[in-house]
């Protein structure tokens, strides 16, 4: 039996907020628009709709794969718009592969092979002028990943200005949450 799409995140952001979310960690405005009935798989809906991401890390954890993004203009995870998929996960890999051609990419241990995020950030976004976007909320499902940092990358031209790994303190700018959660799995 397939669960619908909002049945199937509501379910999800319910377990993750009950096992994993921080204090104060609410997803206010995700839970609301869930609620609401709100197309989250439609990138056009407002104020904000789903995206997935990968944090892609070496096996000893010190690297972290990222790309140069060119419309945001920063570099990030992996990620984009949420496109069907039976899990969120594979949507969150299918990005990463098309973002960068990482190869080798598996779903990181901590997850024992669920589907439950590792992180789930809300977070602002410009809107992007050339699809006349304006300003939006991305509620971000990111999954963690590892893969070998000495594989060739290729980033994808169109969307990514590069893609290389970094000392894994970069995520202290983009996804701190992400970093305090890694240190706490790698002690």
């Amino acid at each position: 039996m397939i669960i619908p799409f909002l049945p199937r995140l509501d379910a999800l952001v319910a377990r993750y907020l009950a096992e994993i979310a921080e204090p104060r960690e609410y997803l206010s405005l995700l839970r609301w628009q869930i609620a609401a009935g709100h197309p989250l798989d439609d990138r056009r809906t407002l104020p904000g709709h789903l995206t997935t991401s990968a944090v892609i890390v070496s096996p000893d954890h010190s690297q972290v794969l990222l790309i140069d993004h060119i419309v945001i203009g920063r570099w990030l995870q992996p990620g984009g718009h949420y496109e069907p998929a039976e899990l969120f996960q594979s949507s969150a890999l299918r990005e990463a592969v098309e973002e960068t051609a990482v190869t080798g990419i598996a779903l990181h241990p901590w997850h024992r092979g669920e589907d439950l995020p590792f992180a789930i950030d809300s977070h602002d976004v410009p809107g992007n002028p050339k699809r006349a976007e304006p300003p939006h909320v991305h509620h971000d499902l990111q999954y963690l990943f590892i893969a070998d940092p000495l594989l060739p990358l290729r980033p994808q031209a169109d969307e990514v200005v590069a893609a290389a790994w970094k000392p894994v303190d970069a995520l202290d700018d983009i996804a701190p949450r992400v970093l305090r959660r890694l240190a706490a799995i790698r002690d």
